[in-house]
């Protein structure tokens, strides 16, 4: 009896992932490709990505800077990319002496830098360090994404983008938000990749192509 009624829950458990996949395919992949062409472009020009989660997100943005800071599929370049919760001396420090609200937020202060893209990862979108994490980011200059789960939540309300994955639990949000970093990581080599083809300068940083030649067509950041 307990194992049928495991099979039909593990049943129930993939088919819900399937539809939370099938919704990121076809309401997020023009988002996600959009946010890869923008992050070759910080990346490529000397910019940081700082990511940040709790828990099983945590995880998640850790791996998303290891696929930076190492490789997706192909060869290419390291790129410049911080897991700030596996920053454990800060975190336990700025959590002893600030409150753990805090957390992420100071050491965005401490390493984002204008035009920088801050990854906030979060099932449920309400989590107080990364709401804290994004006033800052924005204050900032950086440019804040989020990775949540159903709308609505605060952290797509506090980012200046978000994909929100329609997941039935927090399991099937956290494993269609590895498809979505997956995804992102595609676009970004893709983007790196087709730059570096055309032989076009692949970054703008503070509206500062990577010859050092400031252009008013490229511009800053919107």
């Amino acid at each position: 009896m307990n194992d049928t009624r495991t099979h039909l829950e593990a049943q129930r458990h993939c088919r819900s992932l399937c539809r939370a996949v099938e919704r990121l395919e076809g309401a997020e992949l023009e988002r996600l490709g959009r946010w890869g062409g923008r992050l070759a472009e910080v990346l490529t020009a000397g910019g940081r990505l700082l990511a940040a989660g709790n828990g099983g997100s945590a995880a998640q943005a850790q791996h998303l800077t290891a696929e930076l800071v190492g490789r997706y599929r192909e060869e290419r370049p390291a790129y410049s990319a911080l897991s700030l919760h596996a920053e454990t001396s800060s975190v336990t420090a700025i959590g002893n002496d600030y409150g753990f609200d805090e957390v992420f937020a100071r050491q965005v202060a401490a390493h984002g830098r204008p035009g920088d893209v801050l990854m906030l990862l979060s099932t449920s979108g309400r989590s107080p360090n990364l709401l804290s994490a994004a006033t800052t980011g924005r204050a900032r200059g950086l440019r804040v994404w989020a990775l949540t789960g159903p709308l609505p939540n605060p952290l797509a309300e506090a980012a200046h983008d978000a994909v929100c994955v329609d997941g039935a639990t927090t399991a099937t949000v956290q494993e269609t938000h590895l498809v979505a970093v997956h995804l992102l990581c595609a676009f970004f080599d893709a983007s790196v990749a087709d730059a570096r083809r055309s032989g076009r300068p692949t970054a703008v940083r503070n509206g500062v192509p990577r010859d050092g030649v400031p252009s008013a067509a490229t511009g800053g950041a919107p």
